[in-house]
């Protein structure tokens, strides 16, 4: 009896300790509603840092017949229990699904408040992004939000998604279909957009930024203009990017021109000889208009090296 008592405290020990080491609760953000059974939390635009707790996309929220459907929780195991008050302000459903967009953990870290409040929820996301996760990345991205965080996402796990999709796929949950858009290597070669036609939306991910910039690192220039041009076919009304305000079609084709630009200037200047650092005050000028959208003057120069090696290597 002894024995077993010692071990119940000490299990009720480890517990306590395991709370007082998660980071604070993130604040309640605004609920955006877009459409009749969806609801949107935009985001702050600025990366991720200690005032932002590492918060910073855009989670989805969808109401159907059977519960509720959420999009990339967010970036912490705070970001994803903010998701789910939100959710229990909207409706008394469960939460029956979670849909990852790509591997970058600023969208999916949150599935942790969600595996622990739903144990054995389904988690959809592309079977590429599975197979990055299972190669460590996940934890690389808990240290990553952990140190610009400076420790406000401590606690957070990285919990992968459970359920492969493919392109083309179709889930259908309570009435809604969620069909899946893989267009192979654009912002990264994980992502998944998803369509929900019965509402006239469409689910980016990080294939469309609006008013911010965030990093190329993984993407495929000339591919990520290419998805901004066939996920139009959609003719869906509502654009929901990774990152930024929800739109219309707008939402795609500035993103898309940005992109276009981007990748013209690096062109036409790498044909007349230029190397990538001398040519950034000319592709600065080519993309001008985009230069109040926070995060381009830390990332442009970037920008312009990967695709410099894109163009580079289209010419072999």
């Amino acid at each position: 009896m002894t024995r077993v008592f010692t071990s119940l405290v000490c299990l009720l020990f480890s517990a306590a300790a395991l709370a007082e080491d998660r980071g604070p609760a993130l604040p309640d953000y605004p609920v955006d509603r877009v459409t009749d059974n969806v609801y949107v939390i935009h985001g702050p635009r600025a990366f991720p840092n200690p005032e932002n707790q590492g918060f910073m996309n855009n989670p989805g929220i969808v109401l159907t017949s059977a519960g509720v459907v959420v999009l990339d929780p967010g970036s912490s195991v705070q970001s994803g229990e903010m998701v789910i008050r939100a959710v229990r302000k909207l409706s008394d459903q469960p939460v029956v699904a979670v849909f990852n967009s790509h591997m970058h953990g600023d969208h999916w870290l949150g599935n942790q408040a969600f595996e622990e409040a739903y144990p054995g929820i389904p988690i959809y996301g592309h079977r590429k992004m599975m197979g990055k996760l299972g190669e460590g990345i996940g934890s690389n991205w808990v240290r990553i939000m952990h140190a610009a965080t400076k420790g406000a996402s401590r606690g957070t796990r990285a919990i992968p998604p459970n359920k492969a999709v493919e392109h083309g796929e179709e889930i259908q949950i309570g009435g809604h279909t969620f069909r899946i858009h893989h267009y192979g290597h654009a912002h990264s070669n994980t992502d998944i957009m998803v369509e929900i036609p019965q509402e006239s939306i469409v689910f980016m991910g990080d294939n469309a930024f609006v008013k911010r910039i965030g990093r190329l690192t993984d993407t495929d220039v000339k591919s990520a203009i290419e998805a901004t041009q066939l996920i139009k076919q959609t003719g869906a009304g509502n654009y929901v990017p990774g990152h930024g305000p929800t739109n219309g079609e707008q939402v795609v084709d500035g993103f898309g021109r940005y992109l276009t630009l981007l990748w013209d200037s690096v062109k036409k200047h790498y044909d007349e000889g230029l190397s990538d650092f001398e040519m950034k005050d000319q592709v600065a000028e080519a993309v001008k208009d985009y230069m109040d959208w926070p995060g381009l003057e830390e990332e442009l120069g970037r920008h312009i090296s990967i695709t410099y090696l894109q163009v580079e290597a289209s010419d072999w």
